[in-house]
């Protein structure tokens, strides 16, 4: 860094908790170059060796960032890695060369992690061999201290006074070899994410906030890796036009074949057929590849291996026997959709009135967004069906079934009682 970005740096936050400056920023300073330059790509077990020991041997919190190929590729596995830590430097590691870095994540298995929004990409690391023990989300720091713009660059630029070049950010990261200004622009990425880590800790603390950040991040930290989504198929953009069984066959033979293909050919689904293009064929139901054909969707730029291909995914849905079709989507388990409350619940809907503007008044109050002062679907659960006797323990242990970290409940859990005591 030059002597006037490690000024910048080092400055207090320019916004508070979100809130306007009293004078106007000045001009943000463009990031152009890591401070050590761009490091050379890790593609070897020997080179992935020497970074294991050079981030062994740092100090302090490790920043990381992962690069995905969505949009590209089959799957939301990482194409790239980066690190940065006092003492180490930046490293930028090629998960394609070296698919195992199980090696690198046990050596900062003792390390916290930051991470910008950690949720996305902490199953791609997963996959590779590194999960945190503990970690500091930077973009969920931001929401809670209050920030209204909470992208890294956002962050960066708010907190610390920089403008960090965003326009790779959707490129095809699976690219070999991985040209040069996307290789800066990845290492800019955790170039100064230690320092805003830091700064957003003291504004945390400020605010009187940092206990419940922690509490946040260590439950991402501890978290389970998600379960296989069940029924995949039915989440298919435009499904809520499928209404009978025979179509939603339809969508769910083209949605299976299609991610044979794109498994196989390791593209984006998206990339083998549009799920526009598979709800038009599930409303259609076509008889044959002249019928498809006219479809939107399955045009003439389409060979006719690959026309034959879906139709015979139709076909196969047409022939099922009625007891194979799959029948409507279950309702999630839960209350039902708020607006119909008043008619089926009148006191339910009363409790749920006074509780969302009761979270959404404290949420204001403290500068935070009301999700993630508790989440609304817990808000709805709990109303819809309170505990018998809506005690204050009883509420608070409620909540805790619910996942609700212990700060949340000390907060949310005296306002959830009074609204359990609304009259229909």
């Amino acid at each position: 860094m030059t002597d006037a970005q490690e000024t910048a740096a080092d400055t207090s936050l320019r916004t508070t908790g979100g809130a306007p400056p009293d004078d106007v920023a000045p001009a943000p300073i463009p990031l152009l170059e890591p401070r050590e330059g761009i490091p050379p790509v890790v593609a070897s077990d020997d080179a992935l060796a020497e970074v294991i020991a050079a981030f062994a041997a740092g100090s302090g919190p490790v920043a990381v960032d992962a690069e995905r190929a969505s949009g590209y590729r089959y799957g939301q596995r990482a194409y790239l890695v980066q690190l940065r830590r006092e003492g180490a430097g930046s490293a930028l590691i090629d998960p394609v060369g070296c698919p195992d870095l199980s090696g690198l994540g046990a050596a900062l298995s003792s390390a916290e992690w930051i991470l910008h929004a950690a949720t996305q990409d902490l199953p791609c690391l997963r996959d590779i061999g590194m999960t945190p023990t503990s970690l500091f989300d930077t973009e969920l720091a931001g929401r809670l201290a209050g920030f209204p713009r909470v992208g890294l660059g956002a962050m960066v630029e708010s907190v610390l006074g920089y403008a960090l070049e965003k326009g790779h950010s959707a490129v095809d990261w699976s690219t070999r070899p991985l040209p040069e200004p996307w290789l800066r622009y990845a290492a800019l990425d955790v170039e100064l994410l230690i320092d805003l880590r830091d700064a957003l800790e003291e504004e945390l603390e400020r605010q009187g906030k940092l206990g419940w950040a922690r509490e946040e991040f260590d439950a991402i930290a501890a978290a389970p890796p998600a379960p296989p989504r069940k029924d995949p198929w039915r989440r298919t953009s435009g499904m809520h036009k499928v209404r009978r069984r025979r179509q939603m066959a339809v969508v769910r033979e083209l949605w299976n074949a299609r991610d044979q293909v794109a498994q196989r050919r390791d593209v984006s689904p998206g990339k083998v057929l549009g799920d526009a293009a598979i709800v038009e064929a599930a409303l259609a139901l076509p008889v044959n590849v002249q019928a498809l054909t006219a479809l939107p969707g399955f045009g003439h730029r389409m060979g006719r291996r690959q026309l034959e291909q879906w139709q015979a995914a139709v076909d196969r849905a047409r022939a099922l026997p009625e007891t194979e079709l799959p029948q409507p989507g279950q309702q999630p388990a839960g209350p039902p959709p708020p607006r119909s409350w008043a008619d089926k619940d009148p006191a339910a809907a009363a409790r749920l009135s006074a509780a969302r503007a009761a979270v959404s008044e404290l949420a204001e109050r403290l500068h935070m967004p009301q999700e993630n002062l508790i989440t609304p679907d817990t808000v709805r659960r709990v109303c819809w069906e309170p505990p018998k006797n809506p005690t204050p323990g009883a509420v608070e242990d409620t909540l805790a079934e619910y996942g609700a970290r212990h700060w949340q409940i000390e907060l949310v859990a005296p306002l959830l009682v009074r609204a359990l005591d609304q009259p229909a």
